[in-house]
């Protein structure tokens, strides 16, 4: 594996390592590269998501935390300098392959400091049954981008405040109840964020590579991407019926706007992980009558986890009907 290097230690924008990620996917097709960045205080949603559902945008903006949107499914996090972000490029695309291989990585770096860490559930690293990080997925040109957090001394009554609503006794419980089930690297090692990530580093990479001028330029075209103000804050869907589960693949919310109960368009949003492009999934139910006996035989011509992972079809039926 390649350690990527940035020419500065200049501390940029979440968009432009988003780019880095999306640039050596493009660039770079056969390698694999890893490599590890920090932000200012910024909330990072999933690209399904709708940001009044999971942003504070009154609290970010009077306390100049940055949002973005980014193009991994999955849910809203908070990152500041004191969470490490890591980033995986693989040259391959195997939905399972994916979690088990990387997570395990870095799993085994973890445990390799003494601590008692462990994967669990979709996406999220555990030590001593409390989260330390969580990570999501998403496919760029048939190659893998697995990125995560990893909280080494995150403030987590900035984290609540900026992804809960704006409602104080909402939120003092929401402290409450998030510190009793996360946790960060300081509660249990005594190491600094310099030693942690060189551990990381010298560990899992073999070679590195130092971005040019060039490919920062690069970089940069791709970030004005995450910088739309429509990629951002998307577009509320219209609809005449709204559905919402939680499945094992993670929460869903369907939107159906219906003529005379045929869908004329489908949305669905959550922090589920896209495998495909969901225009081209949810295109599929266009011109169909809503009904769960029409849908499952829409569904029966498809695998439905080679668009969602881990979504099974009854439990998908079971969210509409």
């Amino acid at each position: 594996m390649i350690y990527v290097n940035h020419p500065t230690d200049k501390l940029e924008r979440l968009s432009f390592y988003l780019a880095t990620e999306e640039y050596l996917a493009k660039k770079f097709p056969r390698d694999e590269y890893f490599f590890m960045w920090q932000v200012k205080p910024t909330v990072i949603f999933g690209r399904n998501q709708l940001i009044e559902n999971e942003v504070n945008l009154d609290f970010v903006k009077a306390n100049q935390i940055e949002f973005y949107r980014r193009k991994s499914g999955g849910g809203c996090v908070f990152a500041d300098p004191n969470n490490i972000m890591f980033s995986f490029i693989t040259p391959s695309f195997n939905k399972d392959f994916v979690f088990d291989t990387y997570l395990e990585k870095i799993v085994g770096l973890l445990k390799d400091l003494g601590l008692n860490a462990y994967f669990s559930g979709r996406n999220d690293i555990l030590i001593d049954g409390l989260k330390v990080s969580g990570n999501a997925f998403y496919r760029v040109n048939n190659r893998s981008i697995v990125h995560g957090t990893m909280m080494v001394d995150t403030d987590v009554e900035t984290m609540v405040r900026a992804i809960t609503p704006d409602n104080e006794k909402l939120v003092s419980k929401g402290i409450d109840s998030v510190r009793s089930r996360v946790t960060n690297i300081k509660d249990h090692l005594d190491i600094t964020i310099a030693e942690f990530k060189q551990h990381f580093k010298d560990h899992l990479c073999e070679q590195q590579l130092t971005l040019t001028e060039a490919d920062l330029d690069g970089i940069r075209q791709i970030e004005k991407t995450y910088l739309e103000e429509d990629f951002i804050y998307g577009k509320n869907p219209n609809y005449t019926v709204k559905k919402k589960g939680k499945t094992n693949a993670g929460m869903i919310e369907a939107t159906l706007e219906l003529k005379n109960n045929i869908v004329k368009r489908l949305d669905l949003m959550g922090d589920y992980f896209l495998i495909e492009d969901a225009d081209e999934f949810t295109d599929l139910f266009k011109g169909v009558s809503f009904t769960r006996k029409d849908f499952k035989e829409v569904l029966d011509t498809i695998d439905i986890q080679d668009y969602i992972y881990n979504l099974q079809a009854d439990d998908f039926l079971d969210i509409l009907f």
